[in-house]
């Protein structure tokens, strides 16, 4: 059984949509509403639905995250460096934390891990 879509809540939707093609390589398919709601596709057949909050409430427990696994390690310091370049706050740089090789980073309140697991 595969994961093949979520729903993630985001305080602004373009911004969102942008970060996630930009530098995910997802395609927005859809936006319904005023900017309410995004649908956009990745790789694989998968379905990110991003969508702004009916009540305000946008929180995420506080050990919530996403991960993106990079084939190389060269991939990982690559997307870091474009997330800085692009004026994103990605923190520290990327560094081996457990199995893998990576950096995490919030995007208004999520947060994202980009690694590569290692051999």
């Amino acid at each position: 059984m595969k994961l093949n879509h979520i729903n993630l809540v985001v305080k602004n939707l373009a911004a969102a949509v942008h970060l996630f093609e930009h530098y995910f390589g997802f395609k927005c398919t859809e936006v319904k509403g005023d900017n309410i709601v995004a649908v956009l596709k990745g790789t694989d057949d998968f379905t990110l639905v991003l969508m702004t909050s009916k009540d305000g409430d946008s929180k995420f427990p506080s050990d919530f995250h996403i991960g993106f696994m990079q084939a190389t390690t060269e991939e990982v310091v690559t997307l870091y460096q474009n997330l800085k370049k692009g004026g994103m706050e990605v923190g520290q740089e990327p560094k081996k934390i457990r199995d893998s090789f990576g950096f995490y980073f919030l995007f208004e309140n999520i947060m994202i891990e980009v690694g590569h697991y290692l051999p």
